[in-house]
């Protein structure tokens, strides 16, 4: 079932944005494409199948969110652990590469998003995919995010060694 979610993907990046990005130049384009396989293989661990839940989105039986911080953790309940750990690398490459897309990175814009990419996340995986969703995941993902910014702060210097400002953001950009 997932097999047509993939196929979508790919259409759309082919059709929407390899062209578009490819024009812009090879870091750009890296770069873009590198977030959007990122992306993609996000939604295919937390949400797909997308494409064969539609019709069942209305008719299913969604879980409601856990809102107690770390009620896993607390009550010594399923794999914890495994999980924290898991959502925080999850998010780690979405922290780093966030700050690729400006040149005003800072840590509260990467944490804001995390959080947005996160919540937005948790919410449609009732609604999609019926599986449960949870307040520490956000926490935990949004931690991942930040460690992604930290990271991307030390590799930044070797970065610059590499790529020039203007070739990912243009010679007069104020992004």
């Amino acid at each position: 079932m997932k097999t047509l979610d993939i196929i979508v993907i790919v259409i759309v990046y082919l059709l929407f944005f390899f062209k578009k990005w490819q024009k812009k130049g090879i870091w750009i384009f890296t770069i873009n494409t590198l977030i959007y396989i990122y992306i993609s293989a996000v939604l295919y661990f937390t949400l797909m199948p997308i494409i064969t839940s539609i019709p069942q989105i209305f008719h299913h039986s969604s879980a409601k969110m856990n809102l107690n911080l770390f009620e896993d953790l607390i009550n010594g309940r399923g794999d914890y652990l495994r999980q924290i750990i898991l959502n925080i690398i999850m998010t780690i490459p979405f922290g780093f590469l966030i700050n690729f897309k400006t040149t005003k990175n800072s840590f509260l814009k990467t944490a804001g998003y995390t959080l947005l990419f996160s919540l937005t996340i948790e919410i449609l995986q009732p609604i999609i995919s019926s599986r449960s969703s949870d307040i520490t995941d956000i926490f935990t993902n949004t931690i991942g995010g930040i460690i992604g910014y930290f990271l991307f702060k030390i590799a930044n210097p070797f970065i610059n060694n590499y790529i020039k400002k203007e070739d990912l953001y243009g010679k007069h950009s104020n992004n």
